[in-house]
């Protein structure tokens, strides 16, 4: 198993990639990552999580669909389940990093067409050359553990894939219509489908690779207590 740099390194010079060479990713260092990725804290060891790892033409077939049953108007058919509204703080941050992403790519905030592209591309999940479905199993449906396992290995892919020098973005779009993702990536009826990462090369010449979202400051987010200094 290859080495790669330091955590922090890691973790501070992450970015999600939404640009993918037009580039295969060998199915041998796929597996690697996720076995890293498995390593993640598992709430009483259940290692709840199952990972689907589609390319080629069922990957095309989930694209198709999301695209066409989103112009289509159908409703969203995401098996996670979803809050009402957005908090003020929560909203502000979201509308942060899509000023930052259309200033990237040079797309006004009139420019309708523009904005619809970009919209799209995360229901084709950004065109990236391999979708790592995350599920988790059904027995679990309507507890905690299982999301915080599924977000816990999630989030080690993604900083596993990085350290060699692979890109993903978590991205809830391309699991919108999930009936299609459902049967092209043959996930069976005992698996809930939590998430789904668009890994690959990352382009390095597109523009939004390059965008760093900001973060609150730790003090905004910590409370130290019973500490004497």
């Amino acid at each position: 198993m290859s080495e790669g740099p330091r955590y922090d390194e890691v973790v501070l010079g992450r970015r999600s990639t939404r640009g993918f060479l037009d580039k295969p990713v060998p199915k041998a260092l796929i597996a690697e990552v996720i076995g890293v990725a498995m390593r993640a804290p598992s709430s009483f060891n259940n290692q709840c999580w199952n990972f689907s790892v589609v390319t080629g033409a069922p990957l095309e077939a989930i694209r198709k669909g999301n695209t066409e049953g989103i112009l289509a108007g159908r409703p969203d058919s995401r098996e996670f389940r979803r809050f009402d509204g957005i908090a003020d703080d929560h909203r502000a941050r979201q509308i942060e990093i899509a000023k930052q992403l259309f200033g990237a790519m040079g797309i006004a905030r009139d420019d309708k067409d523009a904005r619809q592209d970009w919209v799209l591309r995360g229901f084709r999940q950004f065109d990236a050359p391999v979708s790592i479905v995350v599920t988790y199993d059904r027995v679990l449906l309507g507890g905690d553990i299982a999301p915080f396992d599924c977000g816990a290995v999630t989030n080690a892919l993604v900083n596993a894939a990085w350290s060699r020098g692979l890109g993903c973005v978590i991205n809830s779009q391309g699991i919108m219509q999930s009936p299609v993702v459902r049967e092209q990536a043959h996930i069976p009826d005992d698996q809930v489908i939590m998430i789904c990462v668009a890994l690959g090369w990352p382009d390095e010449d597109f523009p939004a690779n390059a965008v760093v979202s900001n973060r609150k400051p730790v003090e905004d987010a910590v409370r130290f207590v019973g500490f004497t200094e």
